[in-house]
């Protein structure tokens, strides 16, 4: 059987690593220029280079986005970084624009191409259009329902995939394609800068009142209309696989290395949960309660079942939940002492009780008896970000397992 894809977000070096580590069969990352990521840290062509020698001795692969929508002065240079890139093995990129599109088979003519969701491809002509092209994976628009990309995947050449989000932060714009930022703030969403005005808090003013303005009152804080609740589908594996989706995608580049390794490991576990036994399988809710133990908003299934109206929204707050936090990284351990050197990432102290998980196993507790630093001197706490730590742990753990602690605000 063939498997479906599992494609996790790469912010940095760092988080490519947890991301693969954690089970994701690609990643996806942007250069130092033509993404839409400029909040994340992104890759020097040093650092691509880097991440396509770890992806491919594990015998996973890299994709570089560029998907910007281009104004002229935008590509210049595209040509020559492209060479530069096709030269490092990098093993598809992403994009939306036409003018890229031609830049870069004109240049790497060889080098596969993925058609970004920004191209909003909604319907089974377009998809021909491309594929006529020579691109052989599209990335539907968010738009389509469940059963569209069924329709879609029964005429679709068998030699072309089609890829869709899954998981992540979704836009109340259509595929993405923002004007907002831009009239708002300067900051062209559209390359990449976006200030997410969708997360500003707004009131109403009737034209011929300037000055007076009406809140739209869910409570005292006012309403957040345009603010989405972030997509989760990891409840409905075996219906996306079954509807012909040949790579699941995870949004989320500029979110942390615990955010990317969490989200990566429940999916990978229902992925494999499925193949195990397709025709039997159940889905295990433990992986939707290990979904929340991450930075979200409120769930949603998006378009997958119909048109996201009123439930897709979060019309009362602009921030995430947060019920834990990332408080460490097993670096090595002694097994037979059973000590751990920790890179702590938020204050521990000794008392706390922590949950501790790996790509291969479920989260276990532990309750921290004593500490050290790195001169092997007892502490009470470790307050300072990413100071070294000692403590004994008595279940094996290996290097980059995570631990993190519930917050003291939602006991």
């Amino acid at each position: 059987m063939d498997r479906v894809e599992l494609l996790a977000p790469a912010g940095d070096l760092e988080k490519l690593k947890m991301a693969i580590i954690y089970g994701a069969d690609a990643v996806y990352l942007g250069g130092e220029a033509f993404g839409l990521r400029k909040a994340s840290k992104n890759f020097t062509l040093e650092d691509i280079k880097k991440a396509v020698e770890f992806a491919h001795e594990l015998d996973k692969k890299v994709y570089v986005t560029l998907n910007i929508v281009p104004h002229d002065e935008d590509l210049k240079g595209l040509d020559e970084y492209v060479k530069s890139i096709n030269d490092i093995g990098i093993d598809a990129v992403i994009v939306s624009d036409p003018g890229i599109f031609n830049i870069v088979r004109s240049v790497a003519k060889d080098l596969p191409i993925h058609l970004s969701t920004q191209a909003s491809v909604t319907n089974f002509e377009t998809i021909m259009f491309w594929y006529n092209l020579g691109i052989k994976r599209i990335v539907l628009a968010r738009e389509l329902t469940l059963d569209e990309i069924r329709a879609i995947s029964k005429k679709a050449p068998n030699d072309l995939e089609l890829e869709t989000f899954v998981h992540g932060a979704m836009c109340m714009s259509y595929s993405g394609r923002c004007l907002l930022s831009s009239y708002m703030t300067g900051r062209d969403a559209n390359r990449g800068d976006c200030a997410q005005p969708c997360r500003y808090k707004y009131n109403v003013v009737e034209e011929k009142r300037p000055g007076e303005y009406f809140p739209i009152e869910e409570h005292e804080e006012g309403t957040f209309i345009f603010n989405s609740k972030d997509l989760c589908m990891i409840d409905h594996i075996d219906e996306l696989i079954e509807a012909g989706i040949k790579s699941f995608k995870i949004e989320g580049r500029v979110k942390s290395p615990y955010y990317v390794a969490t989200v990566v490991g429940a999916y990978r576990k229902a992925i494999d949960d499925y193949y195990k036994d397709p025709l039997n399988y159940k889905f295990d809710i433990k992986l939707l309660e290990e979904l929340r133990k991450v930075s979200h908003r409120d769930f949603t299934t998006g378009f997958f079942y119909n048109e996201a109206k009123t439930n897709a929204q979060v019309f009362t707050t602009n921030s995430y939940i947060r019920k834990y936090d990332f408080v460490g990284m097993i670096l090595d351990y002694d097994e037979s002492t059973q000590i751990a050197t920790i890179e702590q990432r938020n204050r521990i102290k000794v008392g706390d009780v922590l949950e501790i998980f790996g790509p291969d196993m479920n989260y276990f507790e532990f309750k921290i008896e004593n500490m050290w630093n790195e001169e092997d001197e007892p502490i009470e706490s470790a307050p300072h970000a990413q100071q070294l730590i000692k403590m004994k742990i008595y279940n094996q753990v290996k290097p980059f397992y995570l631990i993190r602690k519930k917050r003291d605000d939602d006991k």
